[in-house]
């Protein structure tokens, strides 16, 4: 799943967060009144004692109270609970806030846990306070957690959850073959990311079982070996909060150790922000992105973005440079599998209670994708047994519309919007969106229609132009369809029954539009496109309007870092002597050159210019340098380390949307600490006409 690096450029998986919370002192009578930790019910009790148990404790007013514990995107300090990985290796990397201290439940009092609850997570996502009964999720991770039945039963007891134990048949803790009594060395970092999924499962699926399926190392075959147990045990769900950067072997392992038809697999999709990772970027698994989750206001009473703390903490996204794009995946700026398909709390600042003794010292808020992917988990149990013979990853494609779509946030920069920037729609950091009950992630109905919708590309036009777009849709069973559109420039719609998009654009803008088609069994496609409206109705002339665009007079209109603008024999000018370097020191570097324009009214522009790039990193896998081209606050495009070409290619990016005002052009370039990468900008225009 992983490839080792020269020691100068080591970099480690990417990490999947936790991250531990204050406990707020405050009282909730009902959920001190549950069972006491690992109480079983009467011999002879029937299941429905326990699903009318947990529905109680789930539906409650007391159980609905919600124990914040920051707000969305906040930095909190912490501590990494495993070691850095070796090659060949995963690692959980856990982190638990170092500033607060961590409390048993037996010194809580009658105070209940901070962080998010079982009932707060059903409230959020629609879910439903019954169902799954006779359902078997697999949480799979390396190492044994000594305490994960007994920390598991504190858990439930305290948000009143029927008990889940060994005795029951409820809970099953077993080694990588299966093996309930010889199980893998203990180890306190990987038992604190087993309590958060063992929690969040319970929490989630109360009346589900159990199977703790624990790899005798966190080597890739261990773990493969894992997953393919966990199936073996009969789990029609299984859920992995581990993963890491991408490797050119990963598609053999995903024949290995994923392909497992009839089986919904979720995989946390990474917090180290935008950047595909394995095995979440499988043609065969759930790819499971994060949010930030708070309460609102609003008809649903919470709210979410895309979860990002900084530049290198957040949910991962992106497009894999390896794996092949499933059927049933349907954007189109990727050509590969595109990660994230769904989505769910992650942020640590809005995270879950978790109760974990051998990593911890009990209670604590945890965060991460290491979170979302056993909610997903949860939530696949909850609508039930997947088709026999479906990758379950592409049921959520045909129920959009019973997902909440999440449009605001993003987890970093990059060329293509929608791999990092959530809009409308499907996008990369959350997928379609996060649960709104249970009907996404159904097989739905016996017919298994597919719904395909052609993309019709990215669209311009001017404010005051008429607008005549037919979109084409096709059914598998040839079924009629309805159409509908979100995001459309003001003064276009889509006509229901032909999908045709019409009527005169009426705002300069850019906009990101879905539309999407639905037959009567209720499969649907959608596809997403940016839409262009620029101005009209002023004159203009064709210009070019930047001053030194080939850079021969110097910084003269420009303004940079030192050294940006040269004629160092180093770098070739695409014309002339002089032209832009950026980095290329092999160091820790930043360079600018910005200038700022004015675009006049009713004028369509364009800006052009030619970069080459060459570098000393590595051409495939990881992004260590950076280059970003924004206009404003837009950003246009990110280029890298793997973007590195012999010679010049011309870029050319549509501004016709900042007609009437000035907007700053900039390039960024960051370089990291070891082998360097060139950015060389030369012959740069912005014309109009």
């Amino acid at each position: 799943m992983r490839e080792s690096r020269p020691s100068k450029r080591r970099r480690s998986l990417r990490r999947l967060l936790t991250a531990a919370l204050p406990a707020l002192a405050l009282t909730v009578a009902g959920l001190m009144a549950a069972p006491a930790a690992g109480a079983q019910s009467a011999p002879g009790s029937a299941q429905s004692s326990h699903t009318t148990q947990n529905a109680r404790a789930l539906t409650s007013p007391e159980a609905q109270t919600v124990h914040a514990t920051g707000k969305p995107g906040q930095k909190v300090p912490t501590q990494h609970l495993c070691g850095a990985p070796t090659a060949g290796h995963a690692s959980c990397f856990a982190q638990r806030r170092t500033d607060i201290e961590q409390r048993l439940a037996s010194a809580m009092a009658a105070a209940a846990p901070s962080g998010l609850s079982p009932a707060n997570l059903h409230s959020a996502y629609n879910l439903p306070s019954t169902g799954g009964s006779g359902m078997t999720v697999a949480v799979v991770d390396a190492y044994n957690d000594p305490n994960a039945e007994s920390d598991l039963a504190t858990y439930r007891s305290t948000y009143g959850l029927s008990a889940c134990t060994k005795a029951n048949g409820c809970f099953k803790q077993v080694s990588q073959t299966g093996s309930t009594t010889s199980l893998p060395s203990n180890d306190t970092g990987w038992a604190g990311e087993e309590a958060l999924d063992i929690d969040m499962v319970s929490a989630v699926c109360p009346n589900c079982k159990i199977i703790l399926v624990e790899a005798n190392s966190a080597n890739d075959t261990d773990l493969g070996t894992a997953e393919n147990e966990a199936v073996a045990l009969g789990a029609k769900f299984v859920s992995n909060s581990w993963g890491g950067g991408e490797a050119s072997s990963q598609t053999s392992e995903d024949t290995q150790y994923f392909k497992h038809p009839g089986v919904a697999i979720t995989v946390s999709s990474g917090d180290e922000a935008y950047g595909a990772e394995y095995p979440a970027a499988s043609q065969y698994v759930t790819a499971v992105g994060g949010t930030a989750l708070s309460t609102s206001s609003n008809s649903r009473g919470w709210t979410e973005s895309v979860w990002k703390t900084n530049s290198t903490e957040g949910t991962g996204s992106g497009c894999s440079a390896y794996d092949p794009k499933p059927s049933w995946q349907t954007d189109t700026g990727c050509s590969r599998r595109m990660e994230a398909d769904v989505s769910a709390v992650a942020d640590p600042a809005t995270g879950v209670a978790v109760y974990d003794t051998y990593g911890g010292s009990g209670w604590a808020v945890y965060g991460g994708t290491s979170a979302s992917a056993p909610i997903i988990a949860g939530v696949y149990a909850l609508a039930g047994t997947p088709g026999a013979t479906d990758y379950p990853a592409k049921y959520p494609y045909s129920h959009t519309a019973n997902l909440y779509d999440v449009t605001t946030g993003n987890n970093g920069s990059c060329s293509t919007s929608y791999f990092c920037t959530a809009r409308a729609g499907y996008d990369g950091p959350t997928g379609w969106g996060t649960p709104n009950g249970t009907a996404a992630f159904s097989a739905g109905s016996s017919s298994g229609n597919t719904v395909t919708v052609t993309s019709p590309g990215n669209q311009s036009t001017t404010t005051g132009g008429s607008v005549s777009l037919q979109i084409s849709a096709s059914d598998s069973a040839g079924a009629a369809l309805t159409y509908s559109a979100t995001g459309l420039p003001t003064g276009l719609s889509i006509n229901s029954s032909t999908g045709l998009i019409s009527g005169t654009a009426s705002t300069a803008g850019t906009y990101s539009a879905t539309v999407t088609a639905k037959d009567s069994t209720g499969a649907s496609g959608s596809a997403s496109f940016s839409w262009t409206v620029g101005s009209s109705g002023g004159s203009c002339s064709s210009a070019q309007l930047l001053g030194n665009p080939g850079f021969e007079s110097g910084s003269t209109g420009w303004t940079t870092t030192s050294g940006v603008i040269t004629n160092d024999s180093g770098e070739a000018a695409h014309g002339g002597s002089y032209k832009a370097w950026l980095d290329g020191y092999g160091s820790s570097h930043t360079d600018t050159l910005s200038q700022s324009v004015t675009i006049p009214s009713g004028c369509r522009a364009t800006l052009t210019f030619y970069l080459h790039i060459d570098t000393a990193e590595t051409t495939t896998g990881s992004q260590y340098d950076k280059l970003t081209v924004t206009a404003g606050s837009t950003t246009l495009a990110t280029y890298s380390n793997l973007n590195a070409a012999t010679g010049y290619a011309q870029k050319s990016f549509d501004l016709s949307s900042f007609a009437g005002s000035t907007v700053t052009l900039k390039f960024s370039g960051a370089e990291d600490s070891s082998l360097q990468t060139s950015f060389v900008v030369d012959d740069t225009a912005l014309t109009t006409g």
